[in-house]
């Protein structure tokens, strides 16, 4: 089994990601740790895409069940098309960039102005890399389940809510308001 929890920066993909892998027993493993190449400051170099596939494929060999969290469009089909379930994460971008506001305050020490400006494009996709579109028409081509989360919802409802679409049980009745399944 092989989960990938994506979304915009800030959305929380990597705190549902660990949440699920605990719940689960399964291995967890950050996008970004294989995207970029550790610096200090970090998040200043990127990785080869094909050392990053690499890495990341290996990475999993290892491991029976895996969560993954982060973006991996474009990293090659290899990785793209093995995923057992897709969670896709949608929120505000007012939330998100207050929350990565906050987490680059408290792990940077510094806030990066340009960084959160990308973040809060992420719906209109004006500037390069991910939007919401991009990230779409790459969903729309996955032949696994999409477990669509839309809102600032816990992360105890969110792995609930996983949990609920990996036992292929309908949603619950008052879950539909805020997400939707692509079966």
């Amino acid at each position: 089994m092989r989960i990938l929890v994506t979304g915009a920066s800030g959305s929380g993909a990597t705190t549902l990601g660990r949440a699920i892998s605990a719940r689960l027993g399964s291995s967890f493993l950050d996008a970004d740790d294989y995207y970029w190449i550790p610096t200090d400051p970090p998040y200043k170099e990127k990785r080869d895409p094909a050392a990053r596939l690499q890495l990341i494929l290996a990475e999993l060999q290892r491991a029976s069940s895996s969560v993954i969290a982060g973006c991996v469009r474009n990293w090659g089909g290899e990785l793209e098309d093995s995923f057992s379930l897709i969670v896709f994460l949608i929120l505000d971008a007012e939330i998100r960039v207050a929350r990565l506001r906050e987490r680059e305050m408290g792990e940077l020490g510094r806030v990066d102005e340009a960084f959160l400006e990308w973040a809060a494009q992420y719906e209109t996709g004006r500037m390069p890399g991910r939007s919401r579109a991009l990230h779409e028409m790459w969903l729309s081509e996955r032949s696994c389940p999409v477990l669509r989360l839309e809102g600032d919802l816990s992360v105890v409802e969110r792995v609930a809510r996983v949990t609920e679409a990996l036992s292929n049980q309908p949603p619950r009745a008052s879950a539909l308001r805020n997400e939707s399944c692509e079966w």
